[in-house]
């Protein structure tokens, strides 16, 4: 609202806004999971709502969430590597927290679905048709919000401009999810658990457990801090905040 009504000093507004659209990737992850609300129906509304800043086509999301639980940092069945490893130099590095694979990638998946060239083994036959319909919406809402361009820059400062400003943010707490954990089968040692504040755990509804969160699923959000004090000794790989887990990936990197 203050980015549209240009109050004083609206531009440094942008950030702030594109970190706040980015991270509702977290809350669209919660609702594939039906947690954030006791309602069914609830979820999955909520959770196509805010896949369209995003674009993130909810349906689908969920059957390529469900494959990456199921087969959590494998280099070849995980959906989210799709055979190929994460960031391991410098200009890997940039390409990645630029966002530009994500937002190719989408581009991609939301055209595939929409002439119906769903092929995925992890996506049922059965959800095609709603994913197809899905990436139909969404293509259609992107279009009309492009050519309201011609007529005002409203969606550009408010949308457009933050979430691709916003993306590196989100992308290097993504990184910190998996990365440089080991390719097996225990989860709390395939998944991170990060130490933070109290701000970015609210922000990422709580994923900053995620080692406790890949241990079991279906305990919801709000009960992760309890179920991280059960689980505590046994995590395998863990950080001390975003901070320490970025300096040892960039010590990773290739040279």
């Amino acid at each position: 609202m203050c980015i549209a009504l240009k109050v004083p000093f609206w531009p440094v507004l942008v950030l702030p806004q594109g970190v706040l659209l980015v991270f509702l990737f977290t809350l669209s992850h919660e609702c594939t999971h039906k947690t954030p609300f006791r309602s069914g129906w609830l979820n999955d509304v909520v959770g196509h709502l805010v896949s369209i800043p995003i674009a993130l086509p909810f349906t689908w999301f969920r059957y390529f969430h469900l494959a990456h639980h199921k087969w959590t940092n494998h280099p070849e069945k995980d959906p989210e590597l799709a055979g190929k490893p994460r960031p391991d130099n410098w200009p890997a590095l940039l390409v990645y927290l630029s966002g530009w694979p994500y937002w190719t990638g989408m581009a991609k998946i939301l055209l595939q679905n929409a002439f119906g060239q769903i092929d995925a083994p992890y996506l049922p036959a059965s959800q095609h048709h709603a994913m197809r319909t899905e990436a139909r919406l969404l293509l259609a809402i992107y279009t009309f919000a492009c050519v309201s361009l011609f007529d005002t820059p409203l969606l550009f400062w408010v949308w457009f401009c933050p979430v691709l400003i916003g993306q590196p943010f989100l992308r290097l707490y993504l990184l910190a999810e998996h990365g440089l954990c080991p390719s097996v089968a225990n989860m709390l040692e395939n998944s991170r658990t990060t130490f933070t504040n109290r701000f970015v755990r609210f922000l990422a509804w709580n994923m900053p457990y995620h080692a406790e969160h890949h241990a079991f699923p279906n305990v919801p959000f709000h009960q992760l801090p309890a179920l991280h004090d059960w689980t505590r000794s046994h995590l395998k790989s863990t950080s001390d905040g975003y901070s320490e887990f970025t300096a040892d990936y960039l010590n990773s990197l290739q040279h």
